[in-house]
């Protein structure tokens, strides 16, 4: 059988260094599978590699601004640092990869994996991540500015301190989450699903969190003035020294939640399940109670 011109340059230990020429060479000549190669601070910016294979590669600092890199295998490859901005990256094999500061600013992550993915203080701006697994994915001081996230999985994964203002979140899986800290203000949660996740002091101004499910979630000093939680099951949950000032509680569950201390000045809680809710030193001046009476205390 043929042996592949490609072989010779493939090594587990030490990861062989190449250029880029050798490298788009190779592709095109039909050779796929480029696994544990190094390739650092080199420029394939808008290049076609899909279907390529470059499991535990090494590509700090490589440029691939604007490169088709649909379906490729970057599972546990070292790339801090690389520029992915406005890559497509449709169905790509991020799993487990390094991608800590990366630039991925507008790229294309329709449906990608990125389980156990580190993405710290990467810039995700605008991206799109549409139906992506983010399960156990680190992304702590992370920019996820206008960032689509549509139903994506992002179950216990890791967003302390992430900028996710102005965010399309709507029906994300959030489960366990830890997101203390984290900027979502303006951003957009309908029917997303929280339970058991922890956002303490996180910034949820004007956040649209209608129809999410958010039992058993740590709330506590959470800045929801303005909210949307129409429809929002909050039962078991702690919002002590929450603010909650002019937020829509509509039909909002929050059965056996503790709001302690909590600001809700002009807050309208029309038909609001508040069973065994702690209200205690509570601030309820012009506050909507659920049965429609305005409260003067």
């Amino acid at each position: 059988m043929e042996t592949s011109s490609f072989n010779h340059l493939r090594s587990p230990e030490p990861p062989q260094e190449i250029t880029a020429d050798a490298l788009l060479e190779s592709y095109q000549a039909g050779e796929r599978d480029f696994r544990g190669v190094q390739l650092i601070g080199a420029d394939l910016a808008h290049q076609d590699l899909s279907g390529a294979n470059f499991r535990q590669s090494y590509f700090q600092h490589t440029n691939f601004t604007g490169a088709t890199l649909v379906g490729v295998n970057f599972r546990e490859a070292q790339m801090a640092s690389v520029c992915l901005h406005r890559a497509n990256l449709l169905l790509v094999n991020l799993i487990g990869a390094d991608l800590t500061e990366a630039d991925l600013r507008e790229a294309d992550l329709t449906e990608a994996g990125l389980r156990s993915a580190l993405l710290i203080r990467a810039n995700l701006s605008q991206v799109n991540l549409d139906n992506a697994n983010l399960n156990e994915a680190t992304l702590d001081q992370a920019s996820l500015y206008q960032a689509t996230l549509t139903e994506a999985s992002l179950s216990r994964a890791k967003l302390m301190g992430t900028d996710l203002q102005q965010a399309n979140l709507d029906h994300a899986n959030l489960t366990s989450a830890l997101m203390n800290g984290t900027n979502l203000q303006g951003a957009s949660l309908v029917g997303a699903f929280l339970s058991g996740a922890s956002l303490e002091g996180a910034n949820l101004q004007d956040t649209d969190l209608s129809r999410a499910k958010m039992t058993s979630t740590n709330l506590v000093n959470v800045d929801l003035s303005r909210s949307n939680l129409r429809g929002t099951n909050l039962s078991w949950s702690s919002l002590r020294g929450a603010n909650l000032q002019g937020a829509t509680l509509y039909r909002t569950r929050l059965s056996w939640s503790n709001l302690s201390g909590a600001n809700l000045t002009n807050a309208v809680m029309i038909n609001a399940k508040l069973d065994y809710t702690n209200l205690r030193h509570a601030n309820l001046q012009g506050t909507t109670l659920p049965d429609g009476y305005v409260s003067n205390s």
